[in-house]
């Protein structure tokens, strides 16, 4: 497993009243899980020779993501979250057990190296400071078997950007060429974009990269 990690402002930021509010302004309704089940089944697609049966996403907050994946494909399913009534969710709903929901963030992953066949986070690097991000995804790199996928803001030059007028919470990037600079033995496999007005989702970009070796 990684090594402790000293929490950021960031950190303390998502797993306070913020990141209480953020529950709340996103609690899970069927209208979200569908626009979500059509955006994992699309973002798949190029793993079907390979399913992943093993997932991680780190920053699962109350399990959006994953309520839609387990309506595409049969997989177990885990989830690092460091806000306490996120997690709650999770496991109250029952979308996975206990023992598959961990107390941590990005940066210090508690896990073992390549545990899961596919590590991805959804609008969660960009709320990662620049100065942490690379440590964030190492861990992430340290964690998958197989594939790492990245549904984040894009921006061609990186941005700091006021975040519900606040300030050094929200940093938007080409994360895809971020990986690809930063981690040479990563290949694309896939990548695209969705459309707010066409998709019902928040203007997404995705990369899915492949480890080499």
């Amino acid at each position: 497993m990684s090594k402790q990690y000293k929490p950021t402002t960031q950190v303390d930021f998502w797993k306070g009243g913020f990141g209480d509010d953020y529950i709340g302004r996103n609690s899970s309704t069927e209208e979200q899980i569908k626009s979500k089940v059509s955006m994992w089944s699309r973002i798949l697609r190029p793993t079907m020779s390979t399913p992943p049966s093993k997932i991680l996403e780190v920053g699962a907050n109350i399990g959006l993501n994953i309520r839609a994946l387990q309506r595409l494909h049969q997989a177990e399913y885990f989830a690092v979250e460091p806000n306490k009534v996120a997690r709650d969710k999770l496991l109250n709903d029952n979308i996975i057990p206990s023992k598959n929901i961990k107390d941590g963030v990005a940066m210090n992953i508690p896990f073992d190296d390549m545990s899961f066949d596919l590590v991805y986070t959804s609008v969660v690097l960009i709320h990662i400071h620049p100065d942490d991000l690379l440590e964030a995804c190492r861990e992430i790199h340290r964690t998958s078997s197989h594939y790492i996928l990245s549904i984040e803001y894009f921006s061609k030059t990186p941005q700091d950007v006021n975040y519900r007028g606040n300030d050094g919470y929200l940093f938007k990037r080409d994360f895809g060429k971020y990986w690809m600079d930063n981690f040479p033995d990563l290949s694309v496999v896939d990548y695209g974009f969705f459309w707010e007005p066409m998709t019902q989702l928040d203007d997404y970009t995705w990369w899915l990269f492949e480890k080499k070796n």
